[in-house]
C-alpha cells in the first residue's frame, strides 16, 4: 500500500477545498504546515466538485484547485466532476 498525496497553498480559498477532501475521504490525514496543508490518503483520493461547492458555498471549476496547487503524488485521473489520484493505472 502506498500513499497519494495533494498539497496546498494554505489559505482563505483553500479551506473549503481541504475540509471536502478531508469528509470525501475518511482515511486521508492532513499535515498542517505554516505555508501549506498536505493530506495524505492511502492508496487513492477522491476530490469531489460537488463537496467543494457545498463547502464553499458556490459553483467550482475542478481546475481552480491548480491555483493553490503545490504539488501532488499519484496518476490522475480528472472529469469535470471528480479529481482522483491513484497508483493504479
Amino acid at each position: 500500500m502506498s500513499n497519494v498525496f495533494i498539497a496546498f497553498q494554505k489559505n482563505e480559498e483553500t479551506r473549503g477545498i481541504i475540509e471536502a477532501i478531508l469528509e470525501d475521504n475518511p482515511a486521508a490525514v492532513a499535515n498542517e504546515q505554516p505555508a501549506m496543508v498536505k493530506i495524505d490518503a492511502p492508496d487513492s483520493m477522491t476530490i469531489r466538485r460537488a463537496t467543494i461547492e457545498e463547502k464553499m458555498g458556490r459553483a467550482f471549476d475542478l481546475q481552480e484547485m491548480q491555483i493553490h496547487l503545490i504539488t501532488l503524488s499519484g496518476h490522475i485521473d480528472e472529469t469535470d466532476e471528480e479529481f482522483h489520484l491513484s497508483w493504479k493505472h
